[in-house]
């Protein structure tokens, strides 16, 4: 059944509604960067760029390093715009606009995310680079998704009871990252975690400069959960929509965060430029080599 107008919405030039692209625009190896700035940070390293197109906080950039065509996409902040993202993405490459059809034969994407996250562990260095194997999310984008098996029912389970703020309408979900993709950015220099994926920055996080939190000691209360003698490591905005809407669609994602503070020390990077720049040196060496 080809689908409607207002489900698939397509702009005048063929182009999808949001992101402003057309399928031969992207590759299937695709970073994302939540910040539009950040886009040029990674395609500054690009041997040549062939597509350059924006709509609102979402910036493309299409180019080849080393003979791999690689895109680059800006997201902007938060799970709402994951939802936007990758919805339209995997329209790009697995159906055919001109009928409005799923295609039969589905294209897997691979996703990278470059982001920044602040730790909550204390022996998690600022400046460091961390590999997120699992991530927990506290927003509520994948609880609109029938997830089926897809998702890490025992982490979740574990993490909701140990939690216990159900009275607060708070039930986490939690994916994994994809274990092959994984695998190309495993190293010396790479901690691994279980990062938590928030709703807001301020008090979602469990900061309070006004307003008052209403969950008290969030933070401590995450750092210390442990499943599987794994820990929650990190606070960032994105990666559990990024797992879970790439594990339902059937594409490969994992989420690489710059650490640039630690919430257990108070420490804030002060390098936090050099320190992104270089894992975004990491990754496409390790996409590429």
């Amino acid at each position: 059944m080809a689908l409607g107008h207002s489900e698939l919405i397509l702009n005048p030039d063929g182009s999808i509604y949001h992101l402003n692209l057309h399928p031969e625009d992207i590759s299937d190896t695709i970073i994302t960067v939540g910040d539009p700035d950040r886009v040029r940070s990674v395609s500054k390293y690009f041997d040549s760029i062939e597509i350059e197109k924006s709509r609102r906080e979402f910036l493309t950039h299409t180019g080849a390093i080393n003979g791999k065509r690689i895109t680059v996409i800006s997201t902007g902040i938060g799970t709402d715009n994951i939802d936007i993202v990758f919805n339209e993405l995997d329209a790009l490459v697995n159906v055919d606009f001109s009928t409005r059809q799923i295609k039969d034969q589905l294209t897997i994407l691979n996703f990278i995310r470059i982001g920044t996250s602040g730790a909550i562990q204390h022996d998690i260095p600022v400046d460091s680079f961390l590999l997120s194997e699992s991530a927990v999310g506290f927003d509520g984008l994948m609880h609109f998704y029938a997830t089926g098996q897809h998702a890490n029912k025992g982490l979740e389970h574990s993490l909701n009871e140990f939690l216990g703020w159900n009275p607060h309408h708070i039930q986490a979900y939690a994916f994994d990252a994809d274990a092959a993709l994984s695998e190309k950015f495993k190293g010396n220099h790479i901690r691994f975690g279980i990062t938590a994926t928030n709703s807001g920055f301020y008090g979602p996080q469990g900061r309070s400069i006004r307003l008052t939190p209403k969950l008290q000691g969030f933070n401590e209360r995450l750092a210390s959960f442990s499943h599987q003698d794994r820990r929650v490591t990190n606070l960032e905005m994105e990666t559990a929509g990024i797992y879970g809407l790439a594990k339902l669609h059937g594409h490969r994602a994992v989420s690489l965060n710059a650490i640039l503070a630690n919430r257990s020390s108070g420490e804030f990077s002060k390098s936090a430029f050099r320190t992104v720049d270089n894992l975004i040196k990491f990754t496409l060496e390790k996409l590429t080599t």
